[in-house]
């Protein structure tokens, strides 16, 4: 699995039909709590016009897009921090993941049961963040206890240690997540120990039904305003069975265009995970492939090279960086560099999206 982003909520939200629209993944859609009892996986490509445009100057090459993982994890439920329902098993598949898509019930449906009995966004989101910042107080007061017991003897570096923890013990106490924390050396260093589940990405996902409930929509926009993160509104069952008689993008289109449609939801979602992971995409136009890949904002050419191939990041001497609109501009590659449009780029270079690279290898 590449960079992977979970799917969270309370059972029943719809975190299966969603994963059945990104991805036709399968997943049983029923409606009973804990349906999902094992991870379900989706791999999606990442729409990017850039990729379609490069595409278009190399026609005898296969297109191929970069892919974010989407994972159904089964709903969590008040206490399963301590257990209840399947918590321990899926909080910690939550903690495997890289971002979290909490997906919120924002639908009203006589047919598909709620936990609760009554539909309130605000609390279900609530309840879910509950749960994941009880999880990690307990993580997190575990590992203290121990680092305070190594404070005692003659590791040098552990009463600081312990300090940091602490740092962040009191604030998950106060029930802030983690992510919101300025990160330092010390934390960073605890962070990687402990993998908290509320340092992690997250966002915040509206699942409305054929007829929006606009006062629903609106709070969790609201609530992903005050947490400083996006909202995607996505009407999941629509999507999911258009998905399942929509065999090509024109039809997709066409279905979505009936219900007043210019896109669907799940692409935005698609980037807003992309955005969340703190992503951007390099291409490539070796071979038989003009292809976009996937790496973290700031990744020098050498790591990026590394995502294509484990050898190229130790090989690595130098790349040829492109630019888009250049390449578009002078028709093909060779016109580029006749024209001197060709940047070299070494060791150091930080990659930066949309780049168009060659790499150099020994």
């Amino acid at each position: 699995m590449g960079f992977s982003c979970g799917l969270v909520g309370l059972p029943n939200a719809g975190k299966s039909t969603i994963i059945n629209a990104l991805s036709n993944a399968g997943a049983r859609v029923e409606n009973y709590p804990f349906c999902t009892i094992e991870a379900n996986v989706g791999s999606v490509s990442v729409p990017d016009e850039r990729l379609d445009r490069l595409a278009a100057l190399f026609p005898e090459k296969r297109k191929v897009y970069t892919h974010l993982d989407f994972v159904d994890i089964a709903g969590l439920v008040a206490g399963a921090s301590e257990g209840e329902g399947m918590g321990n098993q899926f909080l910690a598949e939550i903690r495997a993941v890289d971002a979290i898509a909490h997906v919120v019930r924002c639908f009203e449906s006589p047919d598909v049961a709620h936990v609760t009995g009554t539909l309130d966004p605000i609390r279900d989101i609530e309840v879910v963040e509950a749960e994941l910042l009880l999880k990690d107080l307990e993580t997190l007061t575990r590992v203290a206890h121990r680092l305070h017991q190594e404070a005692k003897g003659k590791e040098r570096s552990a009463p600081a240690r312990a300090e940091a923890c602490d740092r962040l013990l009191a604030y998950v106490a106060e029930g802030k997540p983690i992510r919101r924390v300025d990160h330092d050396a010390l934390l960073d260093d605890i962070l990687i120990e402990t993998s908290p589940l509320t340092a992690k990405p997250s966002l915040l996902v509206a699942n409305v039904g054929d007829s929006p409930v606009e006062s629903f929509v609106r709070a969790v926009q609201s609530a992903a305003d005050e947490r400083e993160t996006e909202c995607v509104v996505i009407r999941g069952r629509l999507e999911a069975e258009i998905g399942e008689v929509a065999s090509t993008l024109e039809e997709r289109a066409t279905y979505l265009a009936e219900y007043g449609l210019e896109t669907t939801g799940l692409s935005g979602l698609v980037l807003a995970g992309y955005r969340a992971l703190g992503l951007i995409t390099f291409f490539t136009i070796e071979g038989p492939e003009v292809r976009a890949w996937t790496v973290p904002e700031g990744t020098q050419a050498p790591a990026a090279g590394g995502r294509i191939h484990s050898d190229f990041a130790d090989r690595f001497i130098a790349a040829d960086v492109f630019d888009l609109d250049e390449l578009e501009t002078c028709g093909s590659e060779k016109a580029l560099r006749e024209a001197g449009k060709l940047h070299r780029a070494g060791h150091d270079y930080i990659v930066r999206d949309g780049d168009v690279l060659r790499f150099i290898c020994a």
